[in-house]
């Protein structure tokens, strides 16, 4: 059998089938089609600050290249995980030496967001000068991961995970050029596919592993089993402190707010098989119990804190489970955030309010001079009421009104408080004399 990789070329797979043009792009179409903002960008015949914002693998280093080529311009790339004051420093000055050729630079700076604020701020002048036509790459959002300044004088292009039908262009392409002797049966390709996540560079990378594992097992037919014996099938993409984390947080609590218990074990499992702090899930699975079920189903608030036990006892993957049982009861409970609300608007009246004092009645008289001052006189021991009710006693500072914040609603259990709170009203009403002739 042939040398899978008697024609290949030294440089990765990656690196080898970089698009040369911007009509070899695959994917991206909202930014590069006819018509789209980065194709008539290209096609004006000048070049602007621009900010690339998209996960792994979805050709923010190709466009950065393509811009610089297009225009030609230098090209001069950091990374802000290994670049610094100096690095930035010296790119500068080899600008101005493009410059005094004749030549302008594009400037890329992959992963932006990790410079911090004063590395930022060393850039600004160079961009406003016209210096470098500035292109950075980040996988988060630059909204709070770029200085407003700079931020400013970029324009943010946003990219999206590749889709599966345009990875498998991207194999087909490989197939075509390097990977010419090996035939994928089956649901070979959707496997690749499936693990590539919407990641190109993925993708490739797994392609070449393909290749060097059918070279060394000396076969040139894959099928789906192959590539599990073969090839180290990461999980899904997932960032654990990134933008990505906090979207399917946020899909996994609206999706148990919406009553959805199928959609919110897809997030909770697409996050274990991500990697997720499976405590992390536990504590805002406890939130998500008292933020939007609260008093229409107090078990909920059991069930989910029985749930965090559980997984403390057993861990992964045997207190999974409780995870996931607690997330089908809290999207299928009734909801409530009327205790939610109602803490929110005392918090927000308390910081615009006055300090008020506590009422006499309401006072503490453990010594002799504070029950002559009168502390605690007239308290009514609701014990001692009918139905353990002080009907018409008050409780807040003289002066204030009623606020209303709790105001249950017609779900679960809170049915029967918003009755019990009624009838209590009623009673008040009636001990005040309120609607009496």
């Amino acid at each position: 059998m042939a040398d899978l990789f008697d024609s290949a070329p030294a440089a990765p797979l990656a690196e080898a089938l970089r698009p040369a043009n911007l009509d070899e792009v695959i994917g991206q179409s909202h930014l590069i089609g006819p018509g789209k903002p980065l194709r008539l960008a290209f096609e004006s015949g000048k070049p602007h600050s621009m900010i690339l914002w998209g996960p792994p693998g979805v050709g923010k280093t190709t466009l950065a290249r393509l811009t610089a080529s297009a225009f030609g311009y230098e090209f001069i790339a950091l990374s802000a995980v290994f670049s610094g004051v100096k690095d930035i420093r010296a790119s500068m000055e080899q600008a101005e030496h493009n410059l005094a050729l004749g030549k302008k630079t594009i400037l890329f700076v992959d992963e932006i967001h990790r410079f911090n604020k004063s590395q930022q701020d060393g850039l600004l002048p160079f961009v406003e000068s016209g210096l470098v036509t500035f292109v950075g790459a980040t996988t988060e959002n630059p909204s709070f991961e770029v200085n407003s300044a700079l931020l400013s004088r970029a324009q943010v292009y946003v990219l999206q995970a590749l889709t599966d039908d345009e990875l498998k262009q991207l194999v087909e392409r490989a197939r075509e050029t390097v990977l010419t002797h090996l035939t994928f049966e089956g649901a070979a390709i959707d496997t690749l596919v499936g693990y590539a996540d919407g990641d190109a560079r993925r993708l490739l990378n797994l392609l070449e592993q393909t290749g060097t594992a059918a070279r060394a097992a000396k076969v040139d037919v894959i099928d789906p089993a192959f590539l599990q014996n073969a090839l180290t099938l990461n999980a899904r993409r997932f960032d654990k402190g990134g933008d990505n984390f906090y979207d399917q947080i946020s899909a996994l609590h609206k999706s148990v707010r919406g009553s959805n218990p199928d959609a919110a074990l897809y997030w909770l499992t697409r996050m274990l098989d991500g990697g997720a702090d499976a405590k992390y899930l536990s504590r805002r699975i406890v939130r998500m119990a008292w933020e939007d079920i609260g008093l229409a189903d107090p078990r909920a608030m059991q069930l989910a804190n029985d749930a965090a036990t559980t997984y403390e006892r057993l861990g992964s993957p045997e207190g999974e489970l409780a995870l996931a049982q607690a997330v089908i009861y809290l999207a299928i409970a009734p909801k409530s955030n009327a205790g939610y609300n109602a803490y929110n608007a005392a918090r927000a009246f308390i910081k615009r309010d006055k300090s008020r004092e506590v009422p006499i009645h309401l006072r503490n008289a453990p010594t002799k001079l504070m029950k002559e001052l009168g502390h605690g006189k007239a308290y009514r021991y609701a014990h001692d009421e009918p139905g353990a009710y002080a009907a018409g006693e008050t409780y807040l500072p003289d002066g204030m009104a009623e606020p209303g914040w709790y105001q249950p609603v017609p779900r679960g259990l809170e049915v029967k408080i918003a009755e019990k709170l009624a009838h209590l009203r009623d009673l008040d009403d009636r001990a005040r004399g309120v609607g009496e002739d």
